[in-house]
């Protein structure tokens, strides 16, 4: 290989590591929300939880893009993951002194994602570092079936290991995860350069070229906006899933659907790793896209679980491939230099429709949708013939409109010239 310093192997260690955390992470997740809606019976309550997970994170990604790019990437790395233990120790010491509060467990997960907030632009950027743009979306597959982890190994063994046990068995084993992590960042570190900080501009400089990057290609700056759109409508379904099916089954029955579901990523993300993506990266987002509004549409017409589970397992085999298009697209057209920055700010915009979508989607399911289904009016009466009526329905509703507006945009998005633009570019980056 002509290009120093690239090694896919060492990417594999970061990866591994990267995969523990993953499901470490998503033990907690799981087990916060059967908890917190077990407790509350509310879906904005839980939404709460979920939105106050990441949100510090999502606000403060873009200042740690920055520092990725001035300091030690894989030292940030180790410290952002070091540190974001403490929130969940502090929920872990409320509970073992009693039921933990609303409060507390707020308190804790938003204290794990500020320290949190240091990993991802530096995780992007080191991929970077580490590979060719010909392993790009090789990579790219592998990554995501880390991030599926979560979904699709953590549901089963916390939906288990509630029957056995309480959730401060989930809280202790994440924690631990940590140690996996830190140790295969240290491991990659010590094959690498250290990075060292010129800081020749100011740090709202950097904040500013982090911007440029992304906004001087239009179709760059579209894809960022089509991915918050894409966020938003998929925050629905991850607020309002576990609610949903929790209204006619227990803990132990939602991990193995959420398991069976999130199979569909880890399937497709392997095929993506296997085989890559060579062309038509523009078309292939697009009607992945459509297909999943399509598919979330499937998963909440009815309380029936093998519907759900097949409706859920296609819409999660659709996005390794529109991420991977829109991973594709971005990298290649921003220059290496200021990837840490340009990630930064991407991570910020498109998680935004999270945002909206965690903020809403409980409120509209508690106050809106549910009661209306529950009702005898004239909205119970006509969509009740189609979706049913009764505990949860609102919120199966809302995931169908959500799921009618995906197909939408994805149609809208095909129609772009300036993100089609863009696919010239990755053509010659992977030809060279």
């Amino acid at each position: 290989m002509d290009n120093c310093g690239k090694s896919f192997g060492k990417f594999i260690l970061l990866w591994s590591g990267e995969l523990v955390s993953s499901i470490g992470s998503g033990l907690t997740s799981f087990g916060l929300g059967v908890y917190v809606f077990q407790q509350t019976g509310k879906v904005s309550a839980m939404a709460l939880v979920i939105l106050l997970a990441f949100l510090q994170s999502l606000l403060l990604s873009a200042p740690s893009g920055v520092l990725a790019d001035r300091y030690d990437r894989r030292l940030l790395m180790v410290i952002g993951d070091s540190l974001s233990a403490v929130g969940l120790v502090f929920i872990l010491i409320c509970m073992m002194r009693g039921e933990a509060q609303l409060w507390q467990i707020c308190v804790g997960v938003t204290i794990s994602s500020v320290f949190s907030s240091l990993l991802e632009p530096s995780y992007r950027a080191t991929v970077t570092d580490l590979l060719t743009e010909e392993q790009y979306t090789k990579a790219s597959g592998l990554v995501q079936v880390a991030g599926s982890a979560k979904y699709l190994i953590s549901p089963i063994i916390a939906g288990y290991l509630l029957t056995v046990s309480d959730i401060k068995l989930l809280l202790i084993i994440d924690i631990c995860t940590f140690f996996v992590t830190v140790g295969s960042t240290l491991a990659v570190r010590s094959g690498l350069k250290s990075k060292k900080s010129e800081q020749t501009k100011s740090f709202i400089s950097e904040f500013i070229d982090g911007w440029e990057a992304i906004s001087e290609k239009r179709g760059v700056l579209v894809l960022v906006i089509v991915a918050s759109v894409m966020t938003f409508f998929l925050g629905f379904v991850q607020t309002l899933s576990m609610p949903m099916i929790l209204a006619f089954t227990n803990s132990s029955s939602l991990g193995t659907t959420e398991t069976i579901c999130a199979s569909g990523m880890l399937v497709t993300s392997v095929i993506i790793g296997i085989l890559s993506i060579k062309k038509g990266y523009v078309k292939l987002l697009s009607a992945s896209l459509f297909c999943a509004g399509v598919f979330m549409v499937g998963f909440g017409l009815r309380q029936n679980i093998v519907l759900i589970c097949v409706s859920g397992f296609l819409f999660f085999a659709m996005l390794p491939f529109a991420n991977t298009c829109l991973d594709f697209l971005v990298r290649t057209n921003i220059e290496n230099s200021v990837q840490g920055r340009a990630w930064g700010l991407i991570g910020l915009i498109s998680q935004l429709g999270y945002v909206a979508a965690y903020a809403l989607s409980g409120v509209l399911s508690d106050y809106v949708f549910n009661p209306l289904l529950l009702d005898n009016g004239a909205l119970a009466d006509s969509v009740g013939k189609i979706i049913g009526t009764g505990t949860g329905r609102g919120t199966g509703f809302l995931i169908i409109i959500s799921g009618g507006l995906l197909c939408v945009t994805s149609l809208v998005l095909y129609s772009l010239k300036s993100v089609k633009k863009l696919e010239i570019r990755g053509d010659i980056c992977t030809s060279e």
